[in-house]
């Protein structure tokens, strides 16, 4: 590595990077615009030292599995909507109640989906969900059948804005007492 390092412009290489990148980017990816001169380390601390400094200015660096990414803070998603007549997208209870079990259980199979459930999960469920890149079959359970085991992808991640399942939310505990009996049922 050269001893004559110019921060400055580095950063810079960096940002234009990221912010031009379509997809997630690694560092040994953003290295490989120096020729890996630079060694991969420093330019992950450059990478959090933009990240502090793109704070400033409306957006966040979201570290993945497979990369970073820099997106707007979700503060200002309602003024990016606007421009560009984007419509969040509404998802039904079922796609809620699928993905949830998927997240909080994975790798599972659509069986075990619906057992949870207690109701047969509509094949378009499944589908908007693949669809929209938040789940993928990651192999097959052996028996018999062969169902696929479903789990949740990046992109999942990286909408929610996390970086892990490690942060989705801890689900209360719900015990058979909690429950209450007198509930009517039509």
């Amino acid at each position: 590595m050269d001893n004559k390092l110019d921060i400055p412009h580095v950063k810079k290489v960096i940002s234009v990077c990221l912010l031009t990148a379509t997809s997630t980017i690694s560092a040994e990816q953003i290295a490989s615009a120096f020729n890996s001169k630079i060694e991969t380390i420093i330019i992950e601390q450059l990478i959090l030292e933009l990240g502090t400094e793109y704070k400033l200015i409306g957006l966040e660096l979201l570290k993945l599995n497979d990369g970073y990414r820099i997106r707007s803070q979700t503060e200002f998603q309602k003024y990016l909507n606007r421009l560009y007549k984007v419509k969040p997208p509404k998802y039904s209870r079922a796609i809620i109640e699928v993905i949830t079990i998927i997240a909080y259980k994975q790798p599972i199979t659509r069986g075990e989906i619906e057992e949870i459930r207690g109701v047969t999960t509509n094949g378009s469920v499944i589908q908007t969900l693949l669809d929209r890149q938040w789940i993928k079959a990651i192999g097959v359970r052996e028996v018999p059948g062969r169902p696929e085991l479903l789990a949740t992808t990046d992109k999942f991640l990286e909408d929610l804005s996390i970086s892990s399942l490690c942060e989705l939310p801890i689900l209360p505990e719900v015990s058979i007492d909690k429950i209450d009996t007198n509930m009517v049922f039509i």
